[in-house]
């Protein structure tokens, strides 16, 4: 290899070793924080927090915690599998021998590459599942309905993946010294069809989604959207019981496809009052338009990151220090989309606490629209149910919550909602 070769595969090497050590640094103290407080509830909830869900929280928390660790090291062993021990290299050598055609053959380079993926992945999600989850009453899912559900996965990825692959590799390779930009909006033209299609069209193979038939909460609701300046959308239940005793709302969509969808267990823990506050927030993110905020942010950041992907595409030092034998003669378009796939995450950990930051931001703002518009008490309430109806720690680590936590911590969101 070359020098600059040696010294990308160094620098690689410590990048990894400095996402790893950092992530086993915060679920360190995040378990040590939440041992710390398990013995009692703190005290601005110990008139409506038992200790007994304070404990089993706790309990879950660390349980996930454990399995978090596991999963991070299986992962960056992985990581390490492709990249400097010379798996993807391997993979692609294996394959390049086949009767296709150049673009055939890249594509089954991805297929392959996100299909062992899939397969490695399958072991900790079926313990995430059937042990951890079932362990702490939340899974309802069965087995066969868990493999039918990873069957029409895999299927709608090959159905959407694929041709998306094909035109990006089919613009890398004959769009000139630009690529990149003609890339990037295939890429984003492909996003936004997506968020438009996913609430009518995907989401409903894999739950069913019923008009919602309380009509005197329907009416309230409805009364809420139009208090709040909204058009009344669809509102929806779904039956997230089937797999799940997780609660949880949403309001989605693009165009004439938006929907107000609330989980079947949510109806069951929230009263009418809490469920209009719950709705009331979520709207809050539309009004003060994060929605449109983050995809602006994410078309800026995809843009700069397709960009780099143009320069470090011509770069042999770029496969080469991450165990990858580019070819000569044929293009290593698949090679570099791969490869870049595998290192963004790295570079983007740390700048995750300013991503997270934003996003308690926006659930700040949310929960003061909704405060406006119906009673803060209400929300309070709904977000305690929530908290326990899914065993979230009362008492997580700040540290841990700047890198991993898109929702403010419970203390500090009731004690603005709290007079």
């Amino acid at each position: 290899m070359t020098d600059a070769a040696n010294l990308f595969s160094f620098s690689f090497a410590l990048l990894i070793a400095a996402v790893v050590l950092t992530k086993f640094w915060l679920v360190y103290r995040q378990a040590r924080c939440v041992a710390a407080n398990k013995g009692r509830v703190p005290p601005p909830f110990a008139s409506t927090v038992d200790l007994a869900a304070h404990q089993k929280a706790a309990d879950y928390t660390q349980a996930k915690l454990r399995l978090d660790t596991v999963d991070t090291a299986v992962h960056f062993a992985v990581l390490l599998g492709w990249t400097l021990l010379g798996g993807l290299n391997a993979l692609n050598q294996g394959i390049s021998d086949l009767p296709l055609s150049n673009l055939a053959l890249q594509l089954v380079v991805l297929v392959a590459f996100v299909a062992v993926g899939a397969v490695l992945d399958l072991p900790l999600s079926w313990y995430r599942t059937f042990v951890l989850e079932q362990r702490f009453g939340f899974n309802n899912s069965t087995v066969a309905q868990w493999l039918v559900d990873g069957l029409k996965g895999a299927v709608l990825a090959l159905i959407l993946g694929v041709p998306l692959a094909a035109a990006v590799l089919w613009v890398m390779r004959s769009s000139g010294p630009l690529w990149w930009l003609w890339a990037w909006m295939v890429y984003m033209g492909f996003s936004l069809l997506l968020m438009w299609a996913f609430p009518a069209f995907i989401a409903p193979m894999f739950n069913s989604f019923k008009p919602l038939t309380d009509a005197t909460l329907k009416d309230r609701v409805s009364a809420l959207m139009v208090r709040c300046g909204f058009q009344p959308a669809g509102f929806f239940v779904m039956d997230g019981s089937r797999r799940s005793a997780h609660a949880n709302a949403y309001f989605t969509g693009m165009g004439t496809h938006k929907r107000v969808v609330f989980y079947d267990t949510l109806l069951e823990q929230l009263s009418p009052a809490e469920l209009e506050a719950v709705l009331a927030h979520e709207l809050g993110h539309f009004h003060h338009r994060h929605l449109i905020k983050r995809l602006t942010a994410m078309c800026l950041v995809s843009l700069g990151a397709f960009a780099a992907l143009g320069w470090l595409a011509s770069r042999t030092w770029f496969y080469e220090g991450l165990g990858v034998q580019p070819s000569i003669q044929t293009p290593n378009d698949a090679l570099a989309l791969i490869l870049f796939m595998l290192i963004t995450p790295l570079v983007s950990f740390f700048a995750s606490p300013l991503m997270a930051a934003a996003s308690r931001r926006d659930e700040f703002e949310a929960d003061h629209f909704a405060a406006q518009n119906t009673q803060a008490a209400d929300l309070a309430s709904a977000l305690l149910k929530l908290y326990h109806g899914n065993a979230s720690t009362l008492t997580p680590d700040p540290a841990y919550v700047a890198f991993f936590h898109s929702h403010p911590p419970a203390s500090k969101r009731l004690a603005r909602l709290t007079p």
